[in-house]
């Protein structure tokens, strides 16, 4: 089995102080690419740390990918650590020197003394393209070990993964292939609540189920290899049966993005007034595309408003805006939190018994956005508007 690794570099990602977020994109990438990530690794600004823990990869890995410290700063060290670890010296590409030079002559900036640091590599090193910076990458041999250095930039990073390492790999080793993975998410159900239902059925050899909570949806995944796609498709049937109608959407994307694809295809335009959400249900629909009339935003918290109250102020909206559909979101009060959806066949919604319990206010509002999103997925298939969800407690539904 290939041993990918990653290290990340950077006092400001050991310390938390930014996210780190190309190891998560990098770790998915590979997946996808049949080059599953082995571990990952972070290291500070400290060159005796990085020499140290280049050697120690050296004779492990297979393949490390190296993120950050190819800046033009003092503690930028990834070329010098890689440097000393092979015992060579760095060298200046008058390549890549002569197009940074270029790089800022097009913007019309004169170009910092302190830049040609980043044409400096290990004298063993071969030069990796960034189309899109500054920093050029390398990749180099160290013991059994193939290293490639990238910028931290995320822009950056990425693009040099899927042209410039990538590429290599696959060439470097051909027989390795994409595992299938198939995906449905779920809203409404907990993890525990599926687990019990899917944990005990038979897989085919080498095929893995897998859950991913990110509340407040829950990912199903079954994953393993081609080879065995006819019998994983058969085993996927149970799952889809399990999930049943909490599945939000199959595959890779999100319910948004499902929802506009539909709207737009039955000319359905939607309203949408919000209290409790705060505007996140209109950010949601608006970034994914879907087909939007106009809308409302009013205060989070007021007077108690009764779910006919709701159900009235969506049917007012929809006349207002000629919207065909009208998502209308209350307020909090008493504990008691209503949604309604408005249809050309009527007005449906119910009102919940809501608390603020250990979650904080981020997660109470993308809960509520999602269970109005599910009320119009859930009109769109045909089924009951409301739906029944094992966690909460419905006080009251029309």
């Amino acid at each position: 089995m290939l041993r990918v690794e990653m290290l990340s570099t950077g006092d400001e990602v050991l310390h938390g102080q930014i996210v780190d977020s190309n190891s998560a994109w990098l770790a998915n990438y590979l997946f996808e690419q049949g080059l599953p990530m082995t571990s990952r690794e972070t290291v500070g600004d400290s060159l005796e740390a990085l020499v140290a823990v280049l050697t120690e990869r050296s004779h492990i890995a297979d393949v490390l990918i190296v993120n950050g410290g190819l800046g033009p700063t003092s503690d930028d060290l990834s070329s010098l650590a890689a440097a000393t670890a092979c015992g060579v010296e760095l060298i200046e590409d008058a390549d890549w020197l002569a197009k940074m030079s270029s790089f800022f002559a097009q913007r019309g900036r004169p170009m910092a003394e302190s830049n040609r640091k980043q044409a400096q590599i290990p004298a063993n090193a071969e030069v990796l393209d960034n189309p899109v910076g500054t920093a050029c990458g390398f990749t180099l041999k160290l013991n059994r070990c193939q290293m490639f250095f990238t910028p931290g930039v995320p822009s950056e990073f990425k693009v040099m993964v899927e042209q410039q390492i990538v590429p290599r790999l696959h060439k470097a080793f051909p027989a390795l292939e994409a595992p299938l993975c198939l995906r449905l998410t779920t809203f409404g159900r907990s993890e525990s609540d599926l687990a019990s239902e899917l944990d005990g059925q038979a897989l085919p050899e080498g095929v893995v189920m897998g859950y991913r909570s990110s509340s407040p949806i829950i990912e199903l995944k079954l994953t393993g290899p081609r080879s065995q796609e006819a019998s994983m498709r058969k085993a996927w049937e149970r799952v889809r049966e399990v999930a049943g109608e909490s599945t939000i959407f199959e595959g890779v994307g999100g319910l948004p993005a499902r929802l506009a694809e539909r709207l737009l295809t039955q000319n359905l335009r939607l309203a949408i007034s919000e209290s409790y959400t705060g505007g996140l249900l209109n950010w949601r629909m608006q970034n994914a595309g879907v087909p939007l009339a106009g809308g409302e935003l009013l205060p989070t918290h007021g007077e108690d408003e009764s779910l006919s109250a709701l159900l009235a102020r969506a049917q007012l909206l929809a006349d207002k805006t000629g919207a065909q559909l009208a998502l209308a979101v209350g307020g909090v009060s008493e504990d008691r939190l209503s949604l309604a959806l408005h249809t050309p066949g009527g007005t449906r919604g119910m009102t919940i018994h809501y608390t603020a319990g250990r979650h904080g206010l981020e997660l109470r509002q993308e809960t509520i956005a999602m269970m109005a999103m599910d009320m119009l997925r859930r009109y769109l298939n045909d089924w009951s508007v409301v739906a029944d969800y094992p966690w909460l407690k419905v006080l009251e539904k029309v």
